[in-house]
């Protein structure tokens, strides 16, 4: 995605909305109607070619320097890190009657607002592209160029119903433009058949897509087969097509054009955004494409909303330094200093009271009533007594709803910890080879320089597995998918969530009816996910409305 390009997308997008199952342009050019547009003069030349597939790439994802409140995309910044909110992880400032909360907790229900957004956008994005298929070939470009293009629109649009059939499982399934009629009438299609076709549309994009190693810079951001492969791979394993997610997982491994980044915080702070480690993000770019991610994530002492709020039990399953489990008993547990003697991960993800951030103190002590970051019910700051470190940039002196800062979302570290658990799930042995080629090139990153995981019984690597997915993608809006895929949601959703220990605290909110945790944890919330139910959301009531064939 060539970030220049981003100043005249607006001036074109228009053409994209021809059709779509929820809504269709609302403006069309004044001196050419979109129809004559398109056909006699857009498609003329390679540059509108070029215009119209970036115009693709960013779909709907809010870029106009101001701070996303609702999710305009899977991959903007809240449509993917506030997936978090679902899981285990963390938790949203903005209390239980989160959108996001109401994924989880038993209350969700066809009504919740993000359904919608996530959905409407998604068949959006996909009309358009299957707009660009329709015309791309009239351009007068290379068979090469043209091959790469539709490449290109074939992988935005599969990676729309690959989100649509883990999320909603049934789904209409359009690979044509449609007119309004058709749109308002339109089936469901079998998840099955969803798969079918998100798994043949990314393996024949990955055809005509360039490798990882031959994009030039100033394509960055632009799909590439290995981004192609880690997409079917997800696909692949979360339908347990273990067998083939091993060889699509290969295709990565085995071109030798990706590899660990020895410094991990670098890939989520902005100022490593070429590493090899990622494999796909979202571009960002300031004045011409920003996003607000640092005003929503950013502590209050350091101006920002304090949005996300990383829950206990994330920070819980960072192990010692030795790679034992986490204990409150343990001596080497240190209440005012959590990071020492821990995962140095932990450290990288979150902050937690006493930290500095932006070289200011970060006071999130339930007793300490003149900080502006008290963990309390009120104030706009931690409900939790925990801050987000990840995705923050502490040497930003910009607009906070200004942000060049990219968005992984796809990277190596993913890549090999999936490939691992293919091996194991599909019952090939467990090697020490495979091990250190795997999880351990992934915990023996300079940065982290963890212990490696040995060889065991499939339970217990399995379970090793699972933690490192769990500390190594913390809050990158991947662990509600897992949870989901694994069908672990309906155990590990259930019950009472905790934030962070103040064993000296006269202030610690505890559940009503209940004493002071063990540990003098803040009492966060309930969760009372659905077994069953909530495996999959269901389709928006506003959609229904329109169409009764959705129900």
């Amino acid at each position: 995605m060539k970030r220049i390009t981003y100043k005249n997308i607006k001036l074109i997008l228009c053409i994209f909305l021809a059709s779509s199952l929820t809504m269709s342009c609302k403006k069309q050019l004044d001196t050419n109607p979109l129809d004559k547009f398109a056909n006699d003069t857009f498609w003329s030349s390679e540059t509108n070619a070029r215009i119209a597939i970036t115009g693709l790439y960013k779909g709907e994802i809010q870029m106009n320097s101001l701070a996303e409140f609702s999710p305009s995309d899977w991959w903007s910044y809240h449509g993917l890190l506030y997936l978090e909110f679902a899981s285990d992880n963390a938790y949203d400032r903005r209390g239980d009657n989160s959108a996001f909360n109401k994924l989880s907790d038993g209350t969700l229900t066809s009504n919740i607002g993000i359904l919608s957004n996530y959905w409407t956008l998604s068949y959006k994005r996909i009309a358009r592209a299957n707009f660009f298929l329709e015309n791309v070939d009239k351009t007068p470009v290379s068979p090469e160029l043209l091959a790469r293009f539709r490449a290109e629109a074939r992988f935005i649009r599969a990676c729309q119903y690959f989100y649509l059939s883990q999320y909603w499982g049934d789904a209409p399934l359009v690979t044509k433009t449609l007119t309004a009629d058709e749109a308002n009438h339109v089936i469901k299609n079998k998840k099955q058949e969803l798969v079918a076709f998100v798994e043949r549309e990314l393996q024949e994009a990955a055809n005509d897509l360039p490798s990882y190693g031959k994009l030039p810079a100033a394509e960055r951001g632009r799909a590439t087969k290995q981004a192609a492969y880690a997409f079917l791979g997800r696909l692949q394993l979360a339908e347990k097509s273990y067998a083939a997610a091993i060889k699509t997982y290969e295709n990565i491994i085995n071109a030798n054009e990706n590899s660990i980044d020895p410094n991990y915080t670098s890939l989520f702070d902005g100022s490593n955004e070429s590493s090899k480690e990622i494999i796909f993000a979202t571009q960002y770019l300031v004045d011409l494409a920003g996003n607000g991610m640092f005003q929503h994530n950013f502590p209050a002492i350091a101006g920002g909303w304090h949005l996300h709020c990383p829950l206990g039990s994330l920070v819980e399953s960072y192990t010692f330094t030795d790679g034992t489990a986490f204990s409150y008993t343990d001596p080497r547990y240190n209440s005012q200093n959590i990071t020492q003697n821990r995962d140095p991960r932990l450290g990288f993800t979150i902050i937690s009271n006493g930290d500095r951030f932006k070289n200011l103190r970060y006071i999130s002590h339930p007793d300490s009533t003149l900080s502006i970051d008290q963990l309390t019910t009120t104030k706009q700051a931690t409900r939790t007594g925990y801050g987000l470190r990840k995705f923050n940039a502490e040497n930003f002196s910009g607009n906070l709803q200004n942000s060049g800062t990219d968005l992984p979302i796809i990277r190596y570290a993913e890549v090999l910890l999936s490939y691992l658990e293919a091996k194991l799930e599909n019952g090939d042995p467990l090697t020490a080879e495979l091990m250190d080629k795997t999880i351990n090139a992934v915990r023996r990153r300079s940065s982290v320089n963890m212990p490696p995981i040995a060889v065991a019984n499939v339970t217990i690597v399995r379970a090793a597995l699972r933690n490192e997915r769990r500390v190594e993608l913390a809050l990158e809006g991947i662990r509600y998918w897992d949870l989901l895929r694994w069908d672990t949601a309906k155990d590990v959703l259930n019950g009472d969530f905790y934030g962070a220990a103040f064993p000296d605290a006269k202030n610690i909110r505890v559940k009503a009816g209940s004493s002071r945790d063990s540990y003098s944890r803040w009492y966060v919330t309930k969760k009372s996910f659905r077994a069953g139910q909530d495996n999959h959301w269901p389709i928006p009531q506003s959609e229904i409305d329109i169409n009764p064939n959705l129900k």
